[in-house]
Formats: C-alpha cells, structure tokens, sequence
C-alpha cells in the first residue's frame, strides 16, 4: 500500500506556513458570511426589523427536513427545491457558536486533507459526506431538522483517518490507532447523549458523514484506482 503523497512546501526552502487551499478558504466564509448575516441581522445591524427572523426563515426554506423528506419518500416525489436542502443545511446554523466550531473544524481539517488529496476530491467527501449524513438521518431518526455542517466536517474526519490508517500499514504500525479521534469524539457525543436523553440525534448525521468520508477517500484519494485495480488483479 503506497503512503500519502508528500504535502506541498515541504522542501528545505518552503516556508513554515503553507497557504490554505482556496476552496477550503471558500467554504469557510460562506458559513462565516451566512452567519454573520444572520447574527448581525438578529442585533438590528442590518436589514431592518425583518432581518430579526432571516435565520428562522433560512431554517424553513433550507435545512433538511425530515418531515419534508418523509413525505418525497411516500409520494415518489422529489422536487429541486426539497432535493438542495441534503446539500444547504450545511450552512444554516443555530448559533454563532455552532458555526464558529464547524468553521474552525473546516480549517484544520480541509488544510490537511485538501493539500493531500486536491480540491475535487476533498469536495466530493466534503459534499458526499454531508448529503449522506443527512440521508442517514432521515431514516433513522424522527427528528424534524438539521442543520449546521459537522456531518460533512465529520467527512472530513473520515479522510483524515483514512489517511493515518494508510501511513500506518505503510510503517507496518497498528492500523485501529488511525480511529481514536473518532472514537474520542464519539464518546463525547454518547456522554451527552446520556445526560441530554431528548436531545437531538444529529449525531447519527456526524456518525454516517464520518463512515462515509472515510469511504470516498477509499476512491479518490492519490493512487486510490490503481490499488483497488493491483488487489482486483491478485485476487
């Protein structure tokens, strides 16, 4: 199995910060953007008094609705307007607290994972991750919404494992050390799920965004195609 490729600017010359790459810059201001409008339009800043209800609106008109999706499953129907919400609660968020740690998260995370695997692939985990978070979500849970993009951020979680779970049979180490973040960030969501027992089940979301970051990158990530042909050829 061949290890991740060199990250960029790695050289003896390179400098000791290497630019984000710009897709990742771009997907954090557009839920830094969303967010602060909706904040600022909820302090009167912007947009006059209606802006005070901009986020609750975006809620309704954006996030994934398991009320919404239940009734596209009953009816075999699936209008364009339903079908962007598994792609747009990504970026409507509850508070300014939820967006801050998901952007945060997108930053370390995209920087990572985007300098090894590009901008096409890291978006396709990024936006894979989160419509099958959300798709997860509304058959397993009876919750009416979600929102915010930790499902996708989880994605990103799951490219980044898959990453250490190469760089570790590549060094001929323990391959399960690959899944202790996860594990960690799993069992603080099982804490709380214990001591909040009506609380939301985004982390059903989190869970399948993560299952499924870690299976894209199976296929996209650098020389993927070319290992799953080599082992196709041996068996």
């Amino acid at each position: 199995m061949q290890t991740p490729p060199h990250r960029p600017n790695s050289g003896p010359n390179a400098s000791p910060v290497n630019p984000m790459p710009p897709f990742v810059v771009a997907l954090f201001l557009l839920i830094a953007g969303i967010e602060i409008a909706f904040s600022a339009g909820a302090r009167g800043l912007v947009g006059g008094p209606g802006a005070v209800g901009w986020r609750l609106e975006a809620v309704q008109a954006y996030a994934f609705s398991g009320d919404v999706f239940g009734w596209m499953l009953a009816n075999g129907q699936y209008p364009k307007e339903h079908l962007i919400r598994f792609v747009t609660y990504l970026f409507v968020h509850g508070s300014f607290t939820q967006a801050a740690f998901a952007g945060v998260m997108l930053l370390a995370l995209g920087k990572w994972v985007g300098e090894v695997f590009g901008a096409l692939p890291t978006l396709a985990v990024f936006f894979g991750s989160g419509v099958f978070g959300a798709l997860a979500f509304g058959l397993l849970t009876n919750d009416p919404v979600l929102i915010g993009a930790f499902p996708a951020v989880y994605g990103l979680i799951g490219a980044f494992t898959y990453l250490l779970w190469v760089k570790l049979a590549a060094t001929g180490e323990h391959q399960g050390r690959a899944f202790s973040l996860i594990g960690m960030l799993m069992a603080i969501q099982l804490v709380f799920s214990v001591i909040f027992p009506n609380g939301s089940k985004d982390w059903v979301a989190d869970l399948a965004g993560f299952a499924a970051g870690f299976a894209i990158s199976l296929l996209v990530s650098p020389g993927s195609w070319h290992r799953i042909r080599g082992k196709l050829r041996r068996d």
